[in-house]
């Protein structure tokens, strides 16, 4: 681990642009290197943070086909989405670029023409799947098929999402091309190879001795399972029409596959900013005294800890990176989050439904970081935190703060007399907390570190509630003075501290306490007159609301509602019964029928009595319908009615007839209705 560097160069992953951004993107990467770089920077430390969008490899294609527009089209709409997100969410990236940005077309294939040159591939003609009707090499992810390791009928062509095993297409048990249905042929093609077997050692030495003691144990588990492996080439382009030109004699038709390019846009994105600051781009990414960091989620752990790793030794020139704190995954109310399904809580949409409340969901992902788990997001817990946590200990600490100056002194920070032990032991304990955050964000345990963000707001609260300046203003107004000028000290400690965590509300508390540049850590840390006697701050205002039932059932109608209409989509339709002849169906007698009475069978859950008057009679019906129905809700109802099905006793009453259901999207029994017009007792033939 590098010690004290000149400068930080931070990647966050670059997420594909073919759909917006959701919580689990944002919980993996986006909000944990966004609170590692403001930390920094409110160190004084040289920071660039850098990321962009992926825009080329198969999941582009597969969209622009589903939706019948360009690639092109595709990644213009929805580059724009997750730009506006980003900057209204408050990551602080220091460049934003594209994957299909001239500047990285050049830089990713300069990278491959270099490593060509130096005979670091290996040209290989290997037999492919081809869909002879589409007449088209297809990329891993154009096949489905049966996962020779776990049996899933639905595994893609580089990865079961079920077992998570990683495959090649080859592999798949009776594949099908997704773009035709067709089975696909194997083909001859020719492509080139990075032979990750011959940085095997390599990579032993650096890892799994080098790192053994800092790296995550998720990261560094993952890393040895697939090096104990054994590594073999891996391709580093393919037959494609979309992404960047292999740079080669005799590779028209193929690209350089996106796994080879996307992280190259971390060196591209930095050339963007070099260029628009005016700065040297070599630096961050050559100089060994710049510490490198990756914040990615744990399906990139092997591209950003094996294969790219590989490929900037290769090169010969560049850094590697010092850590790669991948995150596992977050699920969403107990189930996997999903692009495909619409299983996501939207960051777009989330900024449109709670305006200013981007600190909210930053500080719920934060608490509830998968940093060594998979963890759950629940709205209800979400709702939690804002209002006993925030609302109730940060807001409420500050609140009464500024109140209290306000009223005894007009907003002006008084001068203190002489400190008790209480007093000078709270300044005390309030300078160690710099050191304590830092410990934890240094190690990457955003998680912890936010939860000792949050003791500093309880130390003021305990603070108020023992000292009760309140209560002691009638009696002895000086004592107060002092209580509320150590209050003042660390409301303004938490102007600066919250930064990382709650930049919306670093800057809204900044502005109420009339703060006017950011506090650094060490000022915290060594001095105890934050905000000087004589100050005047500004009036109170809430620094969090409290989140309503409603908004929150709001949010979780709007997930059911996402469900419903997934089961509606993938619903399996039942095969057609074997054939039958018009006099057996011409057997049924099906009648239009009105339930007159409907009273539950005793000691029987699920079991209606129903009167029905069929036209013919009125008769007894036994309907396995009560958990779906309540007896009030039915009478008077129309239904579709068996008269002639043998008569059965059902617990000691003799059904006679049978009523049709079905069931609907949320797999609810339904009445096969009649048309309101049907008379009793007509035929349906």
């Amino acid at each position: 681990m590098l010690q004290n560097p000149k400068r930080y160069t931070i990647t966050a992953a670059l997420p594909y642009t073919n759909g917006p951004i959701h919580i689990g993107h944002l919980a993996g990467v986006y909000v944990p290197s966004d609170i590692y770089s403001r930390y920094l920077r409110l160190q004084g430390r040289d920071v660039l943070f850098v990321c962009g969008s992926d825009e080329h490899g198969v999941a582009i294609s597969m969209k622009a086909k589903k939706e019948g527009i360009t690639p092109q089209e595709v990644i213009d709409k929805y580059d724009g989405i997750i730009r506006k997100s980003f900057s209204d969410f408050g990551i602080s990236f220091d460049n934003y670029s594209r994957t299909s940005a001239k500047i990285h077309h050049d830089t990713a294939s300069d990278f491959f023409t270099t490593l060509y040159k130096k005979g670091d591939f290996i040209e290989q003609v290997t037999e492919q799947l081809y869909d002879a009707k589409a007449d088209q090499f297809l990329a891993d992810r154009f096949v489905v098929g049966t996962c020779p390791k776990c049996g899933n009928e639905e595994a893609y062509g580089d990865q079961c999402e079920k077992c998570g095993s990683t495959l090649n297409a080859t592999d798949l048990i009776n594949p099908k091309s997704t773009i035709t249905g067709e089975t696909p042929i194997m083909k001859s093609t020719k492509h080139w190879f990075l032979p990750l077997d011959r940085y095997e050692d390599f990579l032993k030495e650096w890892i799994l001795v080098g790192h053994k003691n800092d790296w995550k144990p998720n990261v560094y588990g993952q890393v040895k399972s697939w090096i104990d492996g054994g590594l073999e080439p891996r391709a580093v382009t393919r037959d494609l029409d979309w992404g960047i030109d292999v740079p080669v004699e005799g590779a028209e038709g193929k690209k350089l596959y996106v796994w080879f390019d996307a992280p190259i846009g971390y060196i591209s994105s930095t050339k963007e900013w070099a260029l628009r600051e005016g700065k040297e781009w070599e630096p961050y990414w050559k100089d060994q005294d710049t510490k490198l960091v990756h914040f990615i989620g744990k399906d990139n752990i092997v591209f950003h800890c094996i294969i790219f790793p590989a490929m900037l030794k290769a090169e010969g020139s560049y850094i590697l990176p010092d850590n790669v704190p991948a995150n596992e995954f977050l699920n969403l109310e107990g189930n996997k989050l999903s692009t495909s399904k619409n299983w996501a809580v939207w960051l777009h949409e989330y900024l449109e439904e709670f305006p200013n409340q981007q600190d909210v969901l930053r500080y719920a992902l934060t608490s509830n970081a998968p940093e060594t788990k998979d963890n759950d997001f629940t709205w209800k817990d979400f709702q939690a935190r804002n209002n006993n946590e925030l609302v109730a200990i940060y807001g409420n600490f500050i609140n009464r703060v500024v109140v209290l100056t306000n009223k005894y002194y007009n907003g002006i920070v008084p001068q203190p007399n002489e400190l008790s032990e209480v007093d000078e032991a709270t300044l005390t304990e309030l300078k160690a907390y710099p050191a304590v955050i830092s410990s934890s964000i240094e190690r990457y345990r955003f998680r912890e570190a936010l939860g000792e963000l949050m003791n500093v707001a309880r130390l003021g609260n305990k603070y108020l509630a023992d000292e009760e300046p309140w209560k002691v203003i009638k009696d002895n107004p000086e004592r107060v003075q002092t209580q509320m000028y150590v209050a003042l000290q660390i409301a303004a400690a938490l102007s600066s501290l919250c930064e990382p965590f709650l930049p919306f509300t670093a800057t809204k508390l900044s502005r109420i306490l009339k703060i006017e540049s950011p506090l650094s850590w060490n000022t915290i840390s060594e001095n105890s007159d934050l905000i000087a006697t004589g100050h005047q701050i500004g009036e109170a205002e809430l620094l969090f609301s409290k989140i309503e039932d409603e908004e929150i059932q709001k949010q979780i109608d709007k997930l059911e509602a996402t469900k419903t209409a997934n089961k509606a989509e993938n619903k399996v339709v039942e095969s057609q019964k074997d054939l039958i002849q018009f006099d057996d169906f011409a057997k049924m007698d099906l009648r239009v029928g009105t339930i007159l009475e409907a009273t539950k069978m005793p000691k029987a859950n699920k079991l209606l009595i129903l009167k029905v008057d069929t036209g013919i009679d009125v008769r007894t019906i036994v309907s396995g319908i009560a958990e779906s129905f309540k007896p009030e809700d039915i009478i008077g109802k129309k239904v579709t009615v068996l008269v002639n099905l043998a008569p059965r006793n059902l617990r000691g009453v003799e059904s006679q007839g049978m009523i049709l259901m079905t069931t609907n999207a949320e797999e609810k029994l339904v009445f096969v209705n009649p048309d309101a017009d049907a008379a009793n007792g007509e035929t349906i033939n």
